[in-house]
């Protein structure tokens, strides 16, 4: 056949075919996962798909219509509609139809994980995922995983019980190795939210729909590996592999332009942990500031190498700063918003070990980086990414933040300290219990406050008074008892108002423009950066709860349909607001606004 009839005769969709179980990992750290034989999972239908996240990917065609057709479903179903063959089935040579079997092999990964005893990652890793392999499109390198596909041994189930089990197993919830909708379309709806607003995150590409609300959930980003990846290979003292595969991550980074470093530099090591460090001090300063509740430990198990968000199982937006919610997880309490600091800290500190034990062949014990150069450099990125952020909520532009923190930074230091104590003001009622953990309410919105306060500045001639303050930013957390200031809490606020109009004078000096202009500019892009009604958990609750009443007259196009309406009402970055239209709102999207409303100062 010619060249051209073989063009004509490939399908559109040929880019699934490349998914196949293969992945340059299973070349690198031989050991570095379980591989799975599979066979076909009958009874999937496409529940919902990632149509922007396709295309970008090249799996579908550049403007293709945001429609399943029969051939994209079939496509879909054959690539992804999959469950592995697992010990349990193999013990009892469980035979199946030829027809079923699927070609490739799929890995799950081994990293390590705390709820794991042995904590050096012999037993523990991907639970009940795989990896369905990596495609590239316009040079960029994409990783693809799927949630649900069956119990493998990895899982702290079969850790726990010393014993393997069959997939779906009723009797234990996480190792029986299914997904679920509903999860399944939080992540999809989250993740979604997350990178209209810049934030690095996985995304969800596809769920393929079962009985009983099952699902196969599958998610993809430009590099799926974790810290606790690398971990695995530092506690086990195993050389060889850890720098494999620290070759192959910063190789896979420079292909897709996230490293500026030749690969054979001597220098990639001290570049790629910079950068790590970078990353993590970047993070939790966000997370902190964007009330991101995600519980780091030290194994680096729930993020990314790059900070990007994995697993939003264990991922919660917060209304307020409620920084003292803890998740309940039976066993042990999470960590909190304001520790993920320290913990993002140790997570780098360890890291710092993987690449001295990789550059010397020699590993230190780790308490030797206790007090490393990397450290104090973590402190400073934090510091400098919290100064930033604290004057981009309040309405200040890029290029006016840059100007503004190389001569006024100590000014901006010390506005930080007072916004931080009113961030952090908390209900007298104290701790509480909530459905999932513990919790002491703040009762303060800042955002409200950052929103409104440039406002009541540019129409009033009088310097905002405490009781207006107090008026603007209060919440329904607050109680009478909570709001009758001490002389201490009062000063507080004086103080506050001091430097805000301290703040914005010394900016409008700074690029030689009127006080009402400088204001003017904060009103404008304060509505954006502190909306009202920003997504919560508990609001993700809720509308996928909303998603799901429609039944199965709500088709997969719906559903992605309704989750980027909601996606782009919920973009915070005035940067990106004039590139992304906004439709007027749907019934549905109606509904979920109000559900936003509702939840807003919430966890």
């Amino acid at each position: 056949m010619s060249t051209a009839k073989k063009l004509k005769n490939k399908s559109i969709y040929h880019k699934f075919d490349k998914i196949d179980g293969s992945h340059p990992i299973k070349n690198i750290v031989p050991d570095g996962f379980v591989d799975y034989p599979a066979r076909v999972r009958s009874g999937g239908k496409i529940n919902y798909f990632n149509f922007e996240l396709a295309e970008e990917m090249g799996l579908i065609p550049k403007d293709h219509e945001a429609k399943l057709n029969s051939e994209l479903e079939s496509k879909i179903i054959e690539t992804f509609s999959i469950q592995i063959i697992n010990e349990y089935d193999q013990m009892r040579n469980r035979k199946f139809p030829e027809s079923q079997m699927i070609k490739g092999t799929y890995m799950a990964t081994r990293y390590l994980q705390l709820q794991h005893e042995d904590k050096k990652g012999k037993t523990s890793g991907d639970g009940r995922s795989i990896w369905n392999g990596s495609i590239t499109h316009k040079a960029k390198v994409w990783d693809i995983s799927s949630c649900g596909t069956g119990g493998t041994c990895l899982s702290p189930a079969t850790s726990k019980y010393n014993k393997f089990f069959e997939t779906g197993d009723p009797s234990i919830s996480y190792g029986c190795g299914f997904a679920e909708v509903d999860e399944g379309l939080a992540t999809a709806l989250m993740s979604k939210i997350f990178q209209y607003n810049g934030m690095k995150t996985e995304e969800c590409l596809c769920i393929i729909e079962f009985e009983n609300n099952y699902s196969i959930n599958v998610r993809a980003y430009s590099n799926l590996l974790r810290p606790s990846h690398f971990f695995l290979y530092l506690k086990q003292d195993r050389l060889e592999d850890l720098t494999n595969l620290m070759d192959y991550h910063i190789e896979r980074e420079i292909k897709n332009n996230h490293y500026e470093i030749n690969s054979a530099s001597k220098a990639k090591y001290d570049f790629m942990l910079r950068k790590f460090n970078q990353d993590f001090a970047h993070l939790v300063a966000d997370f902190e500031d964007q009330y991101i509740f995600c519980w780091l430990d030290w194994d680096g198990d729930n993020i990314l190498m790059d900070g990007g968000i994995i697993d939003y199982g264990s991922i919660r937006q917060f209304g307020l700063f409620h920084n003292e919610y803890r998740y309940d997880d039976i066993e042990r309490y999470s960590t909190n918003l304001s520790e993920q600091k320290l913990k993002a800290k140790l997570i780098v500190q360890n890291m710092c070990q993987a690449i001295d034990y990789i550059k010397t062949g020699i590993k230190k014990p780790l308490n030797e980086f206790t007090s490393c150069i990397e450290l104090e450099e973590f402190e400073h990125f934090y510091n400098k990414r919290k100064n930033y952020n604290l004057l981009y909520r309040v309405g200040f532009s890029d290029r006016k933040i840059k100007q503004f923190l190389k001569r006024e930074e100590n000014l901006v230091n010390k506005f930080k300290k007072t916004f931080s104590y009113f961030e952090k003001f908390k209900s007298y009622k104290g701790e509480e219990k909530v459905s999932d953990g513990i919790n002491t309410n703040a009762i303060f919105s800042m955002r409200d406050l950052l929103r409104e306060l440039p406002q009541v500045i540019l129409f009033s001639d009088d310097l905002v008074t405490v009781e207006e303050m107090v008026d603007m930013m209060k919440t329904s957390y607050a109680r009478p008892k909570d709001l009758n200031f001490s002389s201490y809490a009062r000063k507080q606020a004086q103080l506050f108002i001091s430097q805000y109009t301290n703040l914005v004078d010394r900016m409008a000096t700074l690029f030689q423009e009127e006080k009402e202009s400088t204001l003017l500019g904060m009103i404008e892009r304060s509505q954006s950066i502190n909306m009202p009604d920003r997504m919560t958990g508990d609001a993700i609750t809720h509308i996928v709860d909303l998603i799901m009443k429609q039944g199965k007259s709500f088709k997969a196009k719906d559903k992605s349909r309704f989750i980027n309406e909601i996606s782009y009402l919920q973009i915070t970055t005035p940067e990106k607001e004039h590139t992304i239209s906004k439709k007027t709102p749907s019934k549905l999207v109606e509904e979920a606004l109000h559900i936003l409303q509702t939840y807003r100062e919430g966890l």
